[in-house]
């Protein structure tokens, strides 16, 4: 991963300290990957802590497979923090699934705190569990998040931490009640839509790409734009596209289907966009050529129309037509973005900026 661990933003960070909502999205996404390791059986992690934390290109937490243990005979060592070292542990020498949730406990206090106390000052981690026993939030709480928290978000954390933290394993939530506690935490909408990498200060992420115009429009999700960009166009991009071509291009059927495509791109250019899905879909179905041009305006005409699921299974469509036509990859983020699925719309913005970029012969 490129943008180094949890530990050097949250602990040795150079220009700027751990945003709150950037803390509590990796909370969220590190509790989902534990259940999601639980849901496939993997459900022991040997010594979670921040350091085992990574951030990819985009900013986003990813937990590390270095800690995933297959099962508890695995588990021979363990940090050498007593304090904050599972309790069942010292006592069997084992790693058990609710000792995972324990040092997840753990780390909720190293994201609302900021700080980072060596294994060496144990007394020190005492403290700190003092100061959650007392409720002393304040003396917890990160001094960089001075204005940041709302409401009572930090005493929720620390209320979750404290869950984590029992000494009885059986007391402990398991990872899916981790995840549909944090979920709520996210509430802040602004914070919640912006980017990680903006969130963390990075120079990744869409931002760097060099976009086109029709790139920034689906970036932007600006579907006017999109139409003008596509209507200039044209077919210019078909050139070469594989077509599928018989005798029946001179019959009155092969006649036919070209009029359909006719009444689609008038419809798509009076802005028409159901008579456009109907033409298009019309001209599609006779199957007898291939357009990936058609396909890229009917999945803009279905977005016009929110469908963004039909708009989404045109442009790969048109990608199984043209694989390295950028145009497709730049509409299939604009679909993914209206449905939602940030991260995989990004990635289609980077294939098609890269593909753009071959294309060009730029860097």
């Amino acid at each position: 991963m490129p943008n180094e661990t949890l530990a050097k933003h949250l602990f040795h960070w150079d220009a700027q300290p751990m945003k709150w909502a950037m803390r509590l999205r990796v909370a969220l996404h590190l509790a989902q990957a534990l259940e999601y390791c639980m849901s496939k059986g993997r459900d022991l992690y040997h010594d979670l802590n921040a350091y085992r934390v990574l951030f990819d290109d985009e900013g986003n937490p990813r937990l590390s497979c270095f800690g995933l243990m297959k099962n508890s005979r695995d588990g021979k060592s363990y940090s050498t923090n007593l304090a904050f070292t599972p309790p069942e542990y010292l006592r069997t020498g084992r790693v058990i699934p609710e000792s995972v949730i324990y040092s997840f406990g753990t780390l909720l206090l190293d994201l609302l705190s900021g700080k980072h106390i060596p294994p060496s000052h144990a007394n020190m981690k005492f403290q700190a569990l003092d100061l959650i026993r007392d409720r002393n939030l304040q003396m917890l709480t990160d001094s960089c998040l001075e204005g940041q928290l709302l409401n009572n978000e930090g005493t929720d954390l620390v209320r979750l931490a404290t869950r984590c933290l029992q000494a009885e394993p059986r007391e402990r939530p398991n990872a899916r009640s981790l995840v549909a506690a944090l979920i709520p935490l996210q509430k802040d909408t602004e914070a919640s839509t912006v980017p990680s990498h903006v969130l963390m200060g990075l120079a990744q992420g869409v931002e760097a790409l060099p976009l086109t115009p029709l790139g920034e429009a689906c970036k932007r999700l600006d579907l006017t734009a999109i139409h003008e960009i596509l209507e200039k166009l044209g077919y210019k991009d078909d050139e070469g596209a594989a077509a599928e071509l018989s005798f029946q291009m001179w019959t009155n059927q092969m006649q036919e289907t070209l009029n359909s495509k006719k009444r689609g791109d008038s419809a798509f250019r009076h802005k028409d966009f159901r008579g456009a899905i109907e033409y298009y879909t019309q001209f599609i179905e006779v199957g007898t050529m291939v357009s990936p041009t058609v396909y890229a305006r009917r999945s803009l005409a279905h977005l016009m129309c929110d469908m963004p699921q039909d708009a989404l299974e045109d442009v790969l469509q048109a990608q199984v037509i043209s694989p390295r036509w950028p145009t497709a990859s730049y509409l299939q983020a604009a679909a993914l973005f209206t449905m939602g699925k940030e991260n995989e719309a990004l990635a289609a913005l980077k294939d098609g900026s890269a593909l753009e970029t071959k294309r060009t012969g730029t860097t």
